[in-house]
């Protein structure tokens, strides 16, 4: 059965009476079922309006589910969204920038998704809909592990939301891979930083992706680098305890021992840039 409601109240009607897959840009769905069947049920929410709308407000940033990279790409977003847009501009092909929204990134949750680093460097919260009401979860809370979410099979991700004013931050985002396009990232580094009137780093959040079950962040990292100065900033050595939340893994595309000096080298490089004192 192929379900395609047009209202998010129909759509969370029909979820639960129904154990349906949900599916919107499917970039994810059709790769994880290569020489197997599709799920029997699936629930299209790609013509439901309230999760394709982009708000931009003065205490908080809003966006739907379904709303794809390319979207956010050519969307008017403010510079606190660049490291975003810049892992939209990551994510596979235009094709699949084109098809792909950011609900489906972090519902698959993969180690290595490219868009989850930047959210939770912007403190990112989920919003999930059901019919027993709306419940609102940090991103952080809401990966729980290894391709695994707090998200309840009668739930939809119905929206990301970045409360508060960014308008004084810049982000940035950087990836490491094994060639420049078309590739799952080897490590991931997103910061957003706000710098003061003085010149100091008055907020700051960092994480990596692609070296953990989850992407991370340096809480302690971040404590050590907030009232910093430019110059001391460029001065400022990382260490491996400011890493220790990371869990990298050995595998085909690196070593564990690699992933961690990368990891530190590129957060580096995304504090200096979205400082706006370019790359270390």
């Amino acid at each position: 059965m192929y379900f395609r409601p047009d209202s998010l109240g129909s759509a969370v009607q029909l979820l639960a009476e129904h154990d349906a897959l949900i599916v919107a840009g499917g970039t994810d769905l059709f790769p994880a079922h290569v020489a197997r069947p599709l799920p029997e049920k699936l629930l299209d929410v790609t013509r439901i309006k309230e999760l394709r709308s982009i708000t931009v407000a003065a205490d908080h940033i809003r966006l739907g589910g379904a709303v794809r990279w390319s979207e956010i790409l050519d969307g008017d977003l403010p510079p606190a969204l660049d490291g975003l847009k810049a892992a939209a501009r990551e994510i596979g092909s235009i094709q699949i920038q084109n098809r792909g929204t950011i609900a489906g990134n972090l519902c698959n949750a993969s180690p290595a998704a490219d868009g989850i680093p930047p959210l939770l460097a912007l403190d990112a919260e989920v919003e999930l809909v059901s019919r027993r009401g709306v419940r609102i979860l940090r991103l952080e809370d809401f990966l729980t592990g290894y391709r695994s979410t707090g998200k309840s099979a009668d739930e939809i991700l119905s929206a990301v939301i970045f409360r508060g004013d960014w308008s004084r931050c810049r982000s940035t985002f950087r990836k490491l891979g094994a060639r420049r396009y078309l590739v799952i990232s080897i490590v991931i580094a997103a910061a957003t930083v706000e710098i003061s009137e003085f010149g100091l780093v008055q907020r700051i959040r960092l994480a990596v992706g692609a070296a953990s079950p989850v992407a991370r962040r340096l809480p302690a990292l971040e404590d050590d680098l907030k009232g910093l100065s430019s110059e001391a900033l460029a001065q400022f050595e990382i260490t491996e305890a400011h890493l220790a939340p990371l869990e990298p893994i050995d595998d085909l595309r690196a070593t564990a021992s690699y992933r961690l000096a990368a990891a530190g080298e590129l957060v580096k490089r995304t504090v200096f840039a979205a400082a706006g004192f370019g790359d270390a």
